[in-house]
């Protein structure tokens, strides 16, 4: 079975610290780390096997000023694809994407500059999303005559609401700073996104990792399901997850009221 040590990366860096920590680094600054087909093969192969991997959390960054511009148009136009072609390049930014949502690790991505297009659905499929104060959101699909396909119908729609969406794509309306925060495309603003981002990912990294697998999995996939077979489906992954053995010493703790209490700092 391959590892990550056997990755072989052009577009991406990652890099996995003692603590499980891992840093997935879009590296194509020049292009803005736009998304091109060589980048989200890449990605796939990043997020399939992390989860296999001892990896307790990831910060996803991009190198330079911005995460990322979206799709690379470039490449797309000298692609003259056709649409056959590009509805299998959707599938594959699908795959990369799910693989992150669904694949049990936290990401937080830490975002900066443009957040745009195909940027954006890749953020959006992080489970939690920094942003800082140079950091603006856009799907500016309709001024440039296409339309999403990396999954922002059903992420980004699911984060801000259809109406946001459809008038972000119709007009190139962007968001940035509180108001983005305010209307669910990030979860902090902050000075620091990736210092902020790590903060997060270590937190995380402290949760048990069968916690974390349904957390940052079984909620999408409920998301999916109707109530009455989301609310089995909890059912059955809290029963597994609420009598695991790396529950017992916390839960004895909080028993002896020796557990950190919940509450504000």
């Amino acid at each position: 079975m391959r590892t990550i040590s056997d990755l072989s990366l052009d577009n991406l860096r990652l890099d996995v610290d003692d603590d499980g920590i891992a840093t997935v680094t879009l590296n194509r600054p020049a292009k803005r780390n736009a998304l091109d087909a060589a980048t989200v093969e890449e990605l796939v192969d990043v997020f399939s096997l992390l989860p296999r991997s001892d990896v307790r959390a990831c910060v996803l960054r991009g190198e330079g000023t911005h995460f990322s511009a979206g799709l690379d148009l470039v490449e797309h136009y000298h692609a003259d694809r056709s649409a056959s072609d590009f509805m299998h390049v959707c599938l594959r930014w699908h795959e990369a994407f799910n693989k992150m949502e669904y694949g049990g690790v936290p990401v937080i991505a830490a975002l900066k500059g443009a957040v745009v297009g195909g940027g954006l659905e890749l953020a959006s499929a992080a489970h939690i999303r920094v942003a800082d104060h140079s950091t603006y959101f856009g799907l500016p699909e309709g001024q440039r005559g296409l339309f999403t396909g990396g999954g922002a119908t059903i992420r980004v729609a699911d984060l801000i609401g259809k109406a946001r969406m459809i008038d972000m794509m119709l007009s190139g309306r962007l968001y940035r700073g509180q108001e983005a925060v305010d209307v669910g495309l990030a979860q902090y603003l902050v000075d620091d996104s990736e210092a902020k981002a790590y903060e997060i990912a270590r937190a995380a990294a402290q949760n048990p990792p069968l916690s974390n697998f349904a957390i940052c999995s079984a909620i999408s996939h409920m998301q999916n399901m109707s109530a009455l077979d989301a609310a089995y489906a909890e059912a059955v992954v809290a029963g597994v997850v609420n009598t695991q053995e790396a529950a017992k010493a916390r839960l004895e703790a909080f028993a002896r009221g020796t557990a950190a209490k919940v509450k504000p700092q």
